[in-house]
């Protein structure tokens, strides 16, 4: 993937949609959606040893709101906060949501993320790691954080994971390539 792409921002039209979504119960969504998780695969939570308790702080820097994240198995909260709650978490990463999402389904590579600045991190470097090596090793699909098997778990797949590379593909394309830039 081009460094172009891995730069990728939610495209205009789906930012539109956001003000919609953060109407609904997003957060109580997500709590419920982590422990239905923890339930089903109680071994990630518990690979992350003494950092499952830990508040990460998760701002998808082309939403108008963030996310506290504490993953403590089927103690799990999720809470969507302003952008600004950031002292009460041990870590806070930041970065466009297409590609916070592509760290979460594996299709992205962190490290690489991270060295270009498309994301940032700071915080408790321990946590981070734990965190990072869980979510790898646990080569997580639409399906497992929703809770959906069998059909409905391979459609399910199919159109998120199908609808955010399209995503990614027409934001890509939206930025002027090299023979289009002004001088």
């Amino acid at each position: 993937m081009t460094l172009e792409a891995t730069e990728a921002r939610l495209p205009a039209f789906a930012q539109h949609l956001f003000p919609v979504v953060a109407g609904l119960p997003l957060g109580p969504m997500l709590t419920l959606s982590l422990r239905s998780l923890a339930r089903r695969r109680p071994g990630l939570f518990e690979r992350l040893g003494e950092h499952k308790s830990v508040r990460y702080f998760v701002d998808p820097v082309d939403l108008a709101f963030a996310f506290t994240i504490v993953p403590d198995g089927m103690r799990s909260v999720v809470r969507v906060v302003r952008k600004e709650e950031t002292a009460t978490s041990s870590v806070v990463v930041r970065g466009p949501l297409l590609m916070l999402l592509g760290l979460l389904d594996g299709t992205l590579d962190g490290d690489a993320l991270f060295f270009s600045r498309v994301i940032s991190i700071s915080g408790s470097t321990e946590a981070v790691l734990a965190l990072r090596n869980t979510i790898e090793d646990a080569e997580l699909l639409p399906a497992d954080l929703l809770g959906l098997s069998g059909a409905l778990a391979r459609a399910a797949n199919a159109g998120i994971l199908g609808g955010l590379d399209a995503m990614r593909r027409l934001d890509a394309s939206a930025k002027p390539g090299p023979a289009q830039e002004k001088s």
